[in-house]
């Protein structure tokens, strides 16, 4: 193994981000001989963007084609721009990505953008332009929410990132302290990164069968400042870990990844239930939500961080107050048992059980491959120009399957598998 070009100062383990590399293209995506890639990436990330490009390359890839995001960049639209820009969105770019992913594309994006990036900036504008982004960007999601294509997510350890993680260190010690934990949380510490993910989705995999056996009608979720029953789509079905999509290549989209998910019923969530960790949301931290559903829907939210954000993420469209997943994770899963709170919902997500507001998964329901639109909106489905995860568990939440006879069956006790 070749390691990459480094200088001796470097906080980044330049052997781990090579596995880091290696387990994105061969685990993340099994990327296949001839198929193209779109990636996108900060770049910060341009050394573990690189190595994805060679270890794609190495793999057979037909074309891979990269995009970079820059922060200050996009700071400077906020200072400079003209007010009508924050309702616009390069929607010829996406355009060209959904017609990529038509055609046979894998995607991969890289995280690991500043999660307080635009927390000084204007809500109403930040708003705006995650609205218009949402919507140019529906061509290309509803590819990646479907499971058309094979995908995946990992990150990389952006200074401006680590600065928020570990604000008390200098500089190169919180990226140094930020790599290790992305390293340990991706399992590419170990000798043999591809054996350990295929221990760990064989894991995944008995928690999603033994709920698929059970056919819960609804999960109750009881803890400080939650007491919420949400009701699973009529046909749905678990999944975690490595998933098959609809190309036929089985991949792992989150690296990492801790939980089991499944589709709710967007019109059967009722009570209300308050967030255990911050919800990072396009460079605005989003603290301790409260929100209440009725039929569904929410009718009540608040924030004591964000709250203008996220009542306009809310009235994105008629979906965004609906749920579109509903994922449980082991309160000691090792990324909650790091005690680090990354200000990453690819992270944070696999430190608690979580719902997401918004877009559901098709690839959720039974034979779902096959159903159409229409089937998956008369099953519970919800749709939405969103999908937006926050996390609902911790050491103090207790559920429930609840059974369509009313019985009741222990899933979790403070947070561990009943």
């Amino acid at each position: 193994m070749n390691a990459p070009l480094q200088t001796a100062k470097s906080p980044v383990d330049p052997l781990k981000l090579e596995k880091l590399a290696e387990v994105a293209v061969k685990v993340g995506l099994q990327l296949q001989r001839g198929q193209d890639l779109v990636l996108t990436a900060p770049i910060a990330a341009l050394p573990l963007a690189r190595l994805i490009t060679k270890h794609a390359y190495k793999a057979g890839a037909g074309l891979v084609t990269t995009f970079y995001a820059d922060e200050e960049a996009t700071l400077a639209r906020y200072t400079h721009a003209p007010d009508e820009s924050f309702d616009r969105a390069s929607d010829w770019l996406y355009e060209g990505m959904a017609r990529a992913f038509a055609n046979g594309a894998a995607r991969l994006a890289i995280a690991g953008d500043n999660p307080m990036l635009l927390a000084s900036q204007d809500p109403q504008k930040v708003a705006r332009a995650n609205r218009a982004n949402s919507t140019a960007y529906k061509p290309a999601l509803e590819k990646i929410s479907n499971f058309d294509i094979n995908w995946n997510i990992v990150s990389y350890p952006n200074p401006s990132w680590a600065r928020q993680v570990f604000p008390d260190d200098p500089e190169a010690v919180a990226v140094e302290k930020l790599a290790n934990a992305i390293f340990a949380a991706s399992r590419v510490d170990v000798d043999d990164p591809v054996a350990a993910w295929e221990e760990h989705n064989g894991n995944l995999r008995r928690r999603s069968s033994w709920l698929n056996e059970e056919r819960f009608a609804a999960l109750h979720f009881t803890g400080p400042g939650t007491d919420l029953v949400v009701g699973l789509a009529d046909g749905h079905e678990w999944h975690g870990g490595a998933s098959t999509a609809k190309n036929g290549i089985t991949c792992n989209p989150n690296i990492p990844t801790e939980e089991v998910f499944t589709t709710p019923h967007a019109l059967r969530v009722e009570g209300h239930v308050s967030s255990t960790k911050p919800l990072s949301h396009q460079g605005t931290l989003i603290d301790n939500i409260e929100v209440r559903f009725e039929g569904g829907r929410i009718v009540e939210a608040r924030a004591t961080r964000g709250e203008e954000v996220l009542k306009r993420v809310l009235d994105t469209d008629e979906g965004a107050r609906r749920l579109g997943e509903v994922a449980l994770v082991a309160h000691s899963s090792p990324i909650s048992a790091s005690g680090i709170l990354f200000y990453n919902t690819l992270f944070d997500e696999n430190a608690s059980c979580h719902i997401a507001l918004g877009q559901c998964y098709a690839k959720c329901f039974l034979d779902g491959a096959n159903l159409s639109q229409e089937q998956i909106s008369a099953q519970g489905g919800n749709s939405s120009l969103i999908h937006i995860d926050w996390m609902i568990g911790s050491g103090e939440v207790d559920i429930d399957g609840v059974r369509s006879d009313g019985a009741r069956v222990p899933v979790m006790r403070k947070g561990e598998w009943a």
